[in-house]
């Protein structure tokens, strides 16, 4: 029965519109790309034009118990532990083959769906030299249980750059599909830095430069300008 829900996540919400909040370091829209805008009409957002120390500032003339706690890093509604210790409650770990760009067997690691695109920690790398440079997933085979790993190359890129995207489960805030062919903006992790798009329908985009940490089953979203359009979870 209630009028409003209110959410201290970092965002603002006008006339039916998600807008980025005014802290651009702790913007939350990413999450929220799901909401309808009839939704909207009935969320509140309070801190969305607050900067974060100022909230603190709040919190702590308020006499609030989390006024000094240390921002969340993981999964906050589980407490301290690690993601892939909470998983692994769930799934069991299964050792597996980790890969050069080859295919050839350098490591090992406990579990392909442990591990998303771009990462570069978990894994065991056995076949290497202290000079080597870091080693980023690129690529993984779940059937197979495995991973690809490569190093960066001199532009700081990995193997397997996509440039189109499908997306699925699609949800436009504003229930109608974006200007097709106009530049957007987007990001598929959470405080990427965005990336310039073009959408050519519902379910397809288009990225004017190759992305190398694109992981299916993570959201793409997307803004004009600061507003949040919306978006979709990555399938291909």
């Amino acid at each position: 029965g209630a009028d409003f829900v209110a959410t201290g996540h970092y965002a603002r919400a006008e006339s039916g519109k998600l807008i980025m909040g005014d802290d651009e370091n702790k913007d939350q829209t990413y999450f929220l790309w799901t909401l309808t805008k009839e939704q909207l009409a009935h969320v509140l957002f309070p801190v969305g034009n607050i900067e974060k120390p100022e909230v603190r500032k709040l919190a702590k003339k308020f006499k609030l118990a989390t006024a000094e706690k240390k921002d969340s890093q993981g999964l906050c509604f589980i407490g301290k532990i690690d993601v892939k210790e909470f998983l692994s409650h769930y799934i069991e770990t299964k050792r597996g083959d980790v890969l050069d760009e080859k295919g050839n067997v350098i490591g090992h690691h406990d579990g392909a769906f442990f591990y998303t695109i771009g990462e570069r920690h978990g894994f065991t790398v056995t076949k290497k030299t202290p000079h080597d440079e870091p080693y980023y997933v690129f690529q993984k085979d779940i059937e197979k249980n495995t991973i690809s790993v490569s190093m960066k190359n001199t532009e700081g890129e990995l193997p397997n750059g996509k440039t189109t995207l499908y997306l699925g489960k699609v949800n436009w805030i504003g229930g109608s599909v974006p200007e097709a062919g106009k530049k957007y903006m987007a990001r598929s992790r959470y405080r990427e830095t965005l990336q310039e798009i073009t959408i050519n329908n519902e379910n397809f985009v288009t990225f004017s430069k190759p992305q190398f940490t694109i992981s299916p089953g993570q959201s793409l979203v997307i803004y004009n300008g600061r507003e949040c359009l919306g978006g979709g979870i990555i399938s291909a």
